[in-house]
Parts: C-alpha cells; sequence; structure tokens
C-alpha cells in the first residue's frame, strides 16, 4: 500500500522552481508542489564556500511515485547533482492519502 512522502529539491532560478513544481504535479509524478519564499543556500563546491540565493521545492507524492518523480526532477534540474530528499509522512489522513493516490495514479 502506498504511503505519503515529502521529496525536496532546491533551485537557484524562481521560474525554474515554478517550473519544476508546477511541471511535476502536471505529469501526475506529484499530487502538489510548493515553492518556498526565497532563501539564501550555503554549500561547498570546488573546495570553495559558496552562496546564493534559492528556493525549495517540496513535493507531495507517494511511495509509488517518488522513484519516478526523482528521475524527472533531475532530468530538468539545472545542477549537475541536485539536492533530494525525501522524507516519510509519519501520520497521514486517510482521505489526505487517497486524494494523493488518486492524483499520481490519474491517467495511468
Amino acid at each position: 500500500m502506498a504511503n505519503i512522502v515529502i521529496a525536496q529539491t532546491t533551485v537557484n532560478d524562481e521560474a525554474k522552481a515554478y517550473e519544476i513544481a508546477q511541471g511535476a504535479v502536471e505529469a501526475r509524478l506529484a499530487a502538489a508542489a510548493d515553492v518556498e519564499a526565497r532563501m539564501t543556500l550555503f554549500y561547498w563546491n570546488k573546495d570553495a564556500l559558496r552562496h546564493e540565493r534559492g528556493y525549495r521545492v517540496f513535493f507531495t507524492t507517494t511511495t509509488d511515485s517518488v522513484a519516478g518523480l526523482e528521475a524527472w526532477v533531475h532530468e530538468r534540474h539545472p545542477h549537475d547533482v541536485p539536492q533530494w530528499i525525501v522524507l516519510p509522512a509519519a501520520a497521514t489522513s486517510e482521505q489526505y492519502l487517497a486524494w494523493a493516490v488518486k492524483e499520481t495514479t490519474a491517467g495511468q
């Protein structure tokens, strides 16, 4: 049986964050996607500490759809090694789970 997971990535371009969020929902790989307000990202790249503006994209999806979502996002992500973190939901209402399953399996 499928369960809810929240997957997340970060993108340094607002338009690209919206494009990825909307596209994942349109592709029925995520039931919903939220683009978090602009933030500052700090990370190591080529032995240098970097910082830039970025946007976190949260995807509500299911355990059955998360692998397909990951592949889809990585194909469209501007970074060579995109952040990809999947968090299981500790609890979900039956109604919300049913909605997420319906939205990620529609058209299959």
